[in-house]
């Protein structure tokens, strides 16, 4: 098996609003989805000085099913809870919304940057506009592993649109999400901790799950999470340094489509994203409708590389970094941050 698919860019679609100073630092990392009304939105990662990021909602323009730029309609979320700010940080950043039928509810995943570093986090929405939080994700102690998930910083989380078979055989909501072992930032010395099995300290793709059963017994139990799996690691050249999931993993044919960014190049320590040199391409796995941590296939080259100017230059230079996928008129477009600074659009396309 390969993996038939490609990623055509289209344009940019939404850029900072000059004198808005909740986007001076850049519009990136975008969620989606439709609205009750039908309306296709973008939720952007919107930067402020001091690196403070709220999520914002944009109804996309499209110009013959395309989309071509956003009108803006405020900010739907933003670091108002005190575990989503530090002394010295502050934000709610790269926002992923699935919409779940089975729940009736866009889900929400976002990266709270708090008192220790970027840690997962949840709310829900009937609408896009008002969002309920459930709260900081819970991993569930998992003795075969050695380890306490909740310790390390994660990010890259997003859920699948629908229930999935899980490890125990039970229908469950499996998320995807990508911890990172190094804990030297938080405790000078401290250095990698792996959970055992794992020899390489890459950071790579995981699956945990919630039984079916446990959300509807209530809504609130989306967030605890078990049965933690690593699904894939960095294997190719263009995911030299680490790799993490984007938009929310699509049905089709050959399976679970799961369009990811590979990063390389030098990555010092710590979170600002300011003083790395690297870069961002994009990739595709396939995962089995089965079995979600099985990887069918994978591609040995990016789908989608930076090469135009907005890629190449900005806030980080050089990054893709696919975010959200929606469907317009039958056709499938991916939004993704351009070098930390603006959001553009591919076309994805199934190869004959």
């Amino acid at each position: 098996m390969t993996v038939p698919y490609t990623l055509t860019r289209l344009g940019v679609v939404m850029t900072p609003e000059p004198g808005n100073e909740l986007e001076s630092e850049g519009v990136l990392n975008p969620a989606s989805g439709h609205t009750p009304d039908g309306a296709l939105y973008l939720l952007p990662r919107l930067v402020a000085p001091g690196n403070i990021s709220r999520v914002g909602l944009a109804r996309v323009s499209l110009t013959d099913g395309v989309p071509v730029g956003v009108e803006r309609e405020g900010v739907v979320l933003a670091p108002d809870e005190g575990w989503e700010r530090g002394l010295n940080n502050a934000g709610v950043e790269d926002p992923r919304v699935t919409w779940i039928p089975s729940l009736d509810k866009h889900v929400m995943t976002y990266v709270a940057y708090g008192p220790l570093g970027p840690k997962p986090a949840l709310a829900v929405s009937d609408d896009l506009r008002t969002w309920t939080r459930l709260g900081p994700l819970h991993f569930e102690y998992q003795a075969d592993l050695d380890t306490d998930l909740n310790l390390f910083p994660n990010k890259d989380t997003v859920f699948f649109p629908e229930p999935v078979p899980g490890p125990d055989g039970e229908p469950s909501y499996a998320m995807l999400h990508r911890p990172m072992w190094d804990l030297g930032w938080f405790r000078e010395g401290e250095g990698v901790h792996l959970p055992a099995g794992v020899t390489d300290d890459r950071p790579g793709i995981w699956v945990s799950f919630v039984p079916v059963a446990e959300v509807e017994r209530g809504l609130e139990n989306l967030v605890h999470l078990r049965h933690h799996r690593l699904v894939a690691m960095s294997e190719h050249p263009f995911e030299e340094l680490k790799i993490g999931a984007g938009p929310a993993p699509l049905r089709v044919p050959e399976g679970w489509l799961v369009i990811h960014h590979g990063v390389t190049g030098e990555q010092p320590k710590g979170f600002d994203p300011t003083t790395q040199k690297v870069s961002y391409a994009a990739g595709a796995l396939l995962l089995s409708f089965d079995d979600v941590t099985k990887v069918l296939d994978r591609t040995a080259e990016p789908i989608l590389v930076p090469e135009t100017e907005e890629e190449r230059i900005g806030t980080v230079g050089n990054v893709v970094f696919p975010t959200a996928i929606e469907e317009v008129d039958g056709v499938h477009y991916v939004f993704y941050g351009m070098a930390d600074a603006k959001i553009g659009v591919a076309r994805l396309d199934r190869l004959a």
